[in-house]
């Protein structure tokens, strides 16, 4: 399965409707400081399931709502839709026939939430759990920071396998 596309409607910075396709080759997002690339992450994450806050950047699940601005006032709901393609069939079981699978997440002020697959309700459960067999999950992958990069390049071996090794405990680093 490959990321398609990554949908954002009043999920922390994100006020207005925003796509992300992603088109082959794409496997960076840049921009600078306080555009939004973090919650770009932080939405990868909650729409796969995660709910601790602190993963999310936040102190309260609520906070991944969009709080209002100078310039808009604070919504009431925030949805997170994470579009895969399933070219090659291996979705999760149960998903396989499928030539797209859309996962959303949408949750309310007064604290509702609501899960789909392929705009079908559903549990958290089912979408966390099938995605992370894929590896696919809430904390499935890893954030290199800026600069980090440049230190890969110039790292001695063992250096560079304490980063992998990191990386592959899906942590920050």
């Amino acid at each position: 399965m490959k990321l398609k596309r990554l949908e954002l409607i009043g999920f922390k910075s994100f006020y207005d409707k925003t796509t992300f396709d992603f088109s082959e080759g794409i496997s960076t997002i840049v921009g600078p400081n306080g555009c939004g690339k973090s919650n770009i992450v932080d939405a990868i994450r909650w729409v796969l399931g995660e709910h601790a806050p602190s993963y999310v950047r936040s102190k309260a699940l609520e906070d991944v709502i969009f709080a209002g601005s100078d310039a808009a006032g604070p919504l009431g709901m925030a949805e997170v839709t994470l579009t895969f393609v399933n070219d090659d069939g291996n979705a999760p079981p149960g998903y396989e026939s499928y030539v797209e699978i859309s996962v959303t997440r949408r949750t309310y002020r007064d604290g509702e939430s609501e899960f789909l697959i392929n705009r079908m309700p559903c549990r958290l459960k089912d979408i966390a759990e099938p995605f992370l067999d894929m590896g696919a999950g809430a904390r499935g992958y890893a954030i290199v920071q800026q600069g980090k990069v440049g230190e890969f390049a110039k790292a001695k071996p063992d250096e560079n396998r304490l980063i992998i090794e990191e990386a592959a405990g899906g942590t920050l680093f």
